[in-house]
């Protein structure tokens, strides 16, 4: 039985896991996850590991994990196709059998509908006497009414149920409501306006729907939430894959665009005529984000707010651009302002000289390590150079690094050949540390008896080389091309990577974005474990197209010693003494 992919989406959305795994297993929060005691092996030590933002589990005892449809597979004792049957049937979700009537999409059109209207009611109070409050603080804040009216700003009233009432009278159930987050409900099981005596910035997409709202306290006011609430993700809306003001600014950024922290910097930005400018939604950068600029844009201007938090994000941000083949650049704006602030106080002309002197991301880092160290006596001088060296054997562009290196030795008075040799002397020492941490990840691997890879102990190098690969690509599916160019499935050592590569790459290469839900069919409940500890690895995070390219050549030449002689019996120090040899060899080649 096939079920199309659109229904196996829709069950899955509807029965989220921390609540179809409450009456198995007691779950606590620790950070962003949820661990427990596994149940499916007997333990003391809580290593079961719930992820919520992407629906998956793992244990990291027995190695069990998956989907929602894992869980329910394994914990009732199910197939595959029984276990989404029972999903299905727990959330009223017809299957195609059963006349399946694209409720999913029915929903999403009327959260649409829910948010249209509540930017409606919002705009509408804010423009009338009762919400001159909220007017009379943007006005303050120097938007025009032409400007609030472009962003369809608004303002929640300060009561309980304002929007409740507005919208049941345009027909709209309490449940359709819950689910658009609009409206919240309270442990006493009442429901309640989710926003209150707020200052509202609808969230519109690039097609022009409005898909959520941040809320911005007024000033001095001890909200419950903080400064500012946002809607939490919905069917239609996911907060890491958007950006405030896209919808505007894809008409006006081919050559570049500017980046910022807040809402209210983009509007002021657009009222001044830098119509280019975004922001993230309430959270840090993500790489979902960096990718939809990619689309629209060559050149990325990074504009944070001046202290270490904004400093922090701007570093965050450019690594994260990094992957993406953008020019990244950097604005240091003085005083320590904002750009609402500093357009405000000089001018909309002084601040596009600021952006026509955008620093590259070496440069930014480089000026902000002076911070905190006195470059006029000789130990602080030398406390900045070596910062220097370091920032600058960070770039892999030979140009990039003999001009610093120029400009600095001119500038503080040491010799360019005294600072290029501190350069080359960290770039071989980060080359040692990445080397050792591809040994430590990838040629010394623990084996486990009830190991789903065997083949893994006759290729210590390439089979945890090939579960890199296939981690990172989960993670970053635009690196696809960047892996098949150079790793074509059957060049891959181990039977089972072979056939998840070649799986995750026809499901990449199909348009669709990588799920665990994707691979629940072919795969067994074992292999589904083995898949779900890739997709929540730490192997993606840092430098992953770096990590990726290191892992594919670390495969391709167990594969080549594989051809030149009988290497199965090789111990996994041999095997690291002969990776070692082919490393050394290649670079000397280069």
């Amino acid at each position: 039985m096939a079920i199309p992919e659109e229904i196996i989406n829709e069950i899955k959305y509807r029965n989220d896991i921390e609540t179809v795994m409450a009456p198995y297993i007691s779950l606590k929060r620790r950070g962003k996850n949820l661990v427990g005691l596994c149940p499916f092996h007997n333990e003391k030590t809580p290593s079961f590991t719930v992820y919520p933002e992407n629906g998956s589990f793992y244990c990291f005892g027995c190695g069990v994990g998956g989907d929602v449809f894992s869980f329910v597979r394994q914990i009732e004792n199910l197939d595959y196709i029984e276990a989404i049957k029972l999903l299905a049937e727990r959330s009223g979700i017809a299957l195609p059998q059963d006349g399946y009537d694209d409720s999913m999409q029915r929903l999403k059109n009327t959260i649409f509908e829910i948010n249209r209207e509540t930017a409606r009611f919002y705009h509408t109070y804010l423009m009338s006497p009762e919400g001159k409050w909220a007017l009379d603080y943007l006005t303050g804040r120097g938007l025009s009414i032409a400007t609030i009216k472009h962003f369809g700003l608004g303002a929640a009233p300060d009561g309980w149920d304002n929007l409740i009432k507005h919208l049941k009278g345009l027909g709209y159930s309490i449940p359709d409501m819950i689910q658009a987050n609009v409206i919240g409900k309270s442990q006493r099981g009442t429901y309640y306006d989710r926003f209150r005596k707020r200052v509202m910035f609808p969230i519109i997409n690039i097609r022009g729907k409005v898909i959520g709202f941040s809320g911005r306290a007024m000033p001095g006011e001890d909200k419950a939430g903080g400064k500012y609430v946002n809607t939490s993700d919905t069917p239609v809306y996911k907060k890491s894959e958007n950006l405030f003001a896209m919808n505007f600014a894809k008409n006006h950024c081919d050559e570049r665009v500017i980046l910022v922290e807040g809402n209210m910097d983009v509007i002021s930005l657009h009222q001044a005529g830098f119509e280019n400018a975004v922001a993230a939604l309430g959270t840090s950068f993500t790489d979902e984000q960096a990718k939809l600029l990619s689309r629209y844009t060559k050149e990325i201007v990074l504009i944070m707010d001046s202290d270490a938090a904004g400093q922090k994000a701007a570093r965050r941000a450019g690594e994260i651009l990094g992957n993406t083949g953008l020019d990244v650049r950097v604005v240091l704006l003085p005083d320590g302002k904002d750009p609402d602030e500093y357009i405000k106080k000089h001018g909309a002309a002084r601040f596009k000289a600021l952006l026509d002197g955008a620093v590259s991301e070496i440069e930014y880092k480089l000026l902000t390590a002076v911070e905190g160290i006195d470059t006029g006596s000789d130990d602080g001088k030398l406390q900045y150079l070596t910062r220097a060296a370091q920032i600058i054997a960070e770039s892999n562009d030979v140009m990039t690094r003999d001009l610093y290196i120029g400009r600095l030795s001119d500038k503080y008075g040491v010799s360019r050949t005294a600072l290029e040799t501190k350069v080359k002397d960290i770039q071989k020492k980060n080359l040692k540390q990445r080397e050792k941490r591809v040994f430590d990840e990838i040629v010394r691997p623990k084996f486990d008896r009830s190991d789903i890879n065997p083949e893994r102990r006759l290729y210590p190098a390439g089979s945890i080389a090939e579960e890199t690969v296939i981690a990172i690509l989960l993670q970053h599916p635009d690196f696809l091309e960047a892996a098949t160019e150079r790793l074509k499935p059957e060049n891959m050592l181990t039977s089972l990577n072979r056939r998840i590569y070649k799986a995750v790459c026809e499901c990449i290469e199909g348009g669709r974005t990588p799920d665990l839900s994707y691979f629940g069919e072919m795969l067994s409940p074992a292999e589904m474990g083995y898949l779900a500890s890739l997709f929540n690895s730490e192997k993606g995070d840092k430098n992953a197209l770096i990590v990726l390219k290191d892992s594919i050549k670390v495969i391709l030449d167990e594969g080549l010693n594989k051809k030149t002689g009988d290497t199965k019996n090789m111990s996994v120090d041999d095997w690291a003494e002969n990776l070692q040899r082919i490393i050394e060899s290649k670079q000397k080649g280069k």
